[in-house]
C-alpha cells in the first residue's frame, strides 16, 4: 500500500478530526502517502483531493466538526457517479481509503467495492447516534451525551426555580441512546425513545403522581424519533389532558454535534484511526474498525449496516427505577 485517502461523510461528530489526524500520522509512520477528500463522496466525484502530512493535521485534535467537511451525495448513489469517483481515485493513484462515518457511509463503501474491488476501503464509526453494530461506542457519542446532560442540568435549575415541566428534545431519529444515557445522568422523570412505545396516559399519570407529592418541576427527555412525535408534539398532548403544569419545551438540536470532543472520543478516534491504516497496510478491506470490550474489533461492512446496535434493556429499567 503506497497511497491512501481519508474522508468524512454523513453527519459530523466530535472526534472526526482526531480520527483524521490519527489516519494521517499513522500513514506517515508507515511511509504511506495520504490525501484527504473534501466533502465525502461528493468530493470523490468532483475530484476535490488535497495532499496531507503530519503538519497539516496539527492543532485539530481538540476541534469539533471535520476539517475535510461532509456532504450528502445523491450522485454517488448512481453507477455513473461511482464510476466518476473511481476514475478520480485511479488518477490520483489511490489504493486504499479510510471512510469515517456511519451507516450510509459504509453502505456506499460496500456497494463501491463490489463494483471496483481493486480499491480497498475500511471504515471507522463516526456518528453521535451510537447505532452501529460492531463497536461499543462510536466517535462523537460520548461528547454528545455530555453536551446533552450539561444542557439538561442547566434547564433543571430553571425548572426547579419556577416549578415548571420541561420537555427536552435530543437527537435520535431512529435510536434512543443519547436520550437514555443523558436522561439517566441528568435525573429525568421520564425518557421517551423510538425503541419503546410511548403511552401518553401513562406519562400524564406519572407526572400527576409527582405533582401529588408536591413536586411540580420535572424533566422529560424526548428522542426526536419517538413514536408520539417530538417534544413539541408530546407537550401539546400532555397539556390537552391536564392543565396543572407550567410547560416549556427545549430542543437541543445541532448543538449536540458540535464542541470540543471529550477525552474518551479523542482516544477512541485515535485508536480506530491508527487501526484502520494498519488494516489497509495488512491487505484488509470491507471492514469497520471499532472498539469492543476495550479492544479493537473488526466487523464486515455488510454486518455493521444490517444489524443496528440494540438498546440495553437494563438501562431502560434503570431509568424507570431511578425516576421513582
Amino acid at each position: 500500500m503506497k497511497k491512501i485517502a481519508v474522508f468524512t461523510s454523513g453527519g459530523d461528530s466530535p472526534g472526526m478530526n482526531a480520527c483524521i489526524r490519527a489516519v494521517v500520522r499513522a500513514a506517515c509512520h508507515y511511509n504511506i502517502e495520504v490525501v484527504g477528500i473534501r466533502r465525502g463522496y461528493k468530493g470523490m466525484i468532483n475530484d476535490d483531493f488535497v495532499p496531507m502530512n503530519a503538519k497539516s493535521v496539527s492543532y485539530i485534535l481538540h476541534k469539533g466538526g471535520t476539517i475535510l467537511g461532509s456532504a450528502r451525495s445523491d450522485e454517488f448513489r448512481t453507477a455513473a457517479g461511482r464510476k466518476k469517483a473511481y476514475t478520480n481515485l485511479k488518477k490520483h493513484g489511490i489504493e486504499g481509503i479510510v471512510a469515517i462515518g456511519g451507516d450510509g457511509t459504509f453502505t456506499g463503501a460496500h456497494v463501491f467495492m463490489q463494483e471496483y474491488p481493486d480499491i480497498a476501503i475500511v471504515g471507522t464509526p463516526g456518528t453521535i447516534d451510537n447505532d452501529l453494530f460492531g463497536t461499543d461506542f462510536t466517535i462523537g457519542y460520548d461528547t454528545a451525551i455530555n453536551t446533552a446532560m450539561e444542557a439538561i442540568d442547566k434547564i433543571k435549575d430553571t425548572a426547579d426555580s419556577h416549578d415548571r415541566l420541561f420537555f427536552v428534545e435530543v437527537m435520535g431519529r431512529d435510536v434512543g441512546f443519547i436520550a437514555t444515557r443523558a436522561g439517566i445522568a441528568a435525573g429525568a422523570k421520564a425518557i421517551l425513545i423510538p425503541e419503546s412505545k410511548t403511552n401518553i396516559d401513562e406519562l400524564v399519570n406519572l407526572l400527576l403522581d409527582n405533582a401529588a407529592k408536591k413536586k411540580m418541576s420535572n424533566i422529560v427527555v424526548v428522542a426526536e424519533g419517538d413514536d408520539e412525535g417530538g417534544a413539541m408534539d408530546i407537550a401539546k398532548k400532555v397539556k390537552a389532558k391536564t392543565n396543572i403544569f407550567d410547560i416549556r419545551v427545549t430542543i437541543l438540536g445541532h448543538m449536540q454535534r458540535g464542541g470540543s470532543p471529550s477525552c474518551m472520543d479523542r482516544v477512541l478516534a485515535s485508536r480506530v484511526g491508527v487501526a484502520a491504516v494498519t488494516a489497509l497496510k495488512e491487505g484488509k478491506k470491507g471492514i469497520m474498525l471499532g472498539q469492543t470490550h476495550r479492544s479493537i474489533s473488526e466487523t464486515p461492512f455488510e454486518k455493521a449496516i444490517k444489524h443496528n446496535q440494540k438498546m440495553s434493556a437494563e438501562l431502560e429499567v434503570l431509568a424507570k427505577i431511578l425516576a421513582y
